[in-house]
């Protein structure tokens, strides 16, 4: 009789779940995985190297985030299409600018400075290529403007956009013309918070998400198109 296996470690197992997801997620968003697209678990868990178990936990999620939904007798379905794209980037635009704005009437000198040193390390990033570190420094960019905004209710109403703009940055941050258009734009909204302009920074910061929000939907289904 043999020995039994030992059991997965936790940890392992909750970081095969979260990469399964995360590359499920970026899939649908970016448009290699079109709205309509019907997904075979047995099938998918193979493509992806994993068995059936992280996947499922993985589609609950998306079913959750309204990424896909689950049809009896026929599988998992992507519901994701442009129109929710575009509807997804405006309501994050819409609840930005109004952050933005409020943060430009509360805003610190400390947070100046640190909005400045993020800015600064943004067009490194931009200049070298940088495409994780720019991501990860686009994130501190509009967290620390969350932040002293003080705007907690809009903070959590956010939230629930962050799937999909996180999702989207990575696709988007991809191509160097979009890193440097969205450098530009970050910049802007800094000068109007510099400046204590609440109608400037609330403009700069939807134009800066409805225009992405735009090239996003534009290239991620441009194929769906062809």
């Amino acid at each position: 009789m043999h020995r039994p296996l030992p059991a997965l470690d936790p940890q392992m197992l909750k970081g095969l779940r979260e990469h399964v997801h995360e590359q499920l997620r970026q899939a649908i968003i970016s448009g290699q995985l079109p709205s309509g697209s019907l997904l075979n678990e047995r099938q998918t868990a193979a493509q992806l190297g994993v068995s059936t178990t992280p996947l499922k936990e993985a589609l609950r999620r998306l079913e959750l985030e309204g990424l896909v939904r689950t049809e009896p007798r026929r599988g998992i379905r992507v519901t994701f299409d442009a129109a929710q794209a575009e509807e997804m980037a405006l309501a994050r635009a819409a609840l930005e600018s109004m952050i933005a704005r409020q943060a430009a009437a509360r805003i610190t000198d400390d947070d100046i400075a640190g909005l400045r040193a993020v800015g600064e390390s943004m067009r490194q990033a931009t200049a070298a290529g940088a495409v994780r570190r720019l991501i990860t420094l686009n994130e501190t960019f509009h967290e620390t403007i969350h932040a002293a905004s003080g705007c907690r209710y809009l903070q959590r109403l956010l939230a629930g956009q962050l799937v999909y703009d996180k999702a989207a940055r990575r696709f988007l941050l991809g191509d160097q013309e979009e890193r440097e258009r969205a450098l530009a734009e970050h910049l802007s909204i800094l000068a109007a918070l510099e400046a204590r302009d609440p109608d400037a920074a609330e403009r700069a910061m939807r134009d800066h998400i409805v225009r992405s929000g735009r090239h996003h939907v534009q290239t991620a289904f441009a194929r769906r198109k062809e």
